[in-house]
């Protein structure tokens, strides 16, 4: 594992200053993977066939529900309601060099 020196004079809490372009990555990274996962659940959960018949269905109608997912799991994982996306960074950020945590 590759260290970097830490200069800590003048450093500022990390409150006060902005998050290293790694962790950044990271935070995006797990963002991304907590969307897909939702789509993922989306997908199994409508795959159930309840035995009804579908008035409009069709693959347009198909095509707008995957659009609909994919934009709904993207908000969601952006909001950070689920809570995945913090717990994937914050398992992650252990295996990062000491200064980008």
């Amino acid at each position: 594992m590759t260290t970097y020196p830490i200069n800590l004079a003048g450093a500022t809490p990390l409150p006060e200053r902005e998050a290293s372009p790694i962790r950044e990555e990271l935070r995006q990274a797990a963002q991304q993977f907590e969307a897909i996962l939702l789509r993922q659940m989306l997908s199994s959960a409508r795959s159930t066939d309840f035995g009804g018949n579908d008035l409009f269905g069709g693959e347009g109608e198909e095509t707008f529900r995957e659009m609909r997912d994919a934009r709904f799991a993207e908000v969601t994982a952006e909001s950070g309601q689920l809570g995945f996306a913090h717990a994937i960074e914050q398992q992650l950020a252990h295996f990062l060099p000491q200064g980008d945590r």
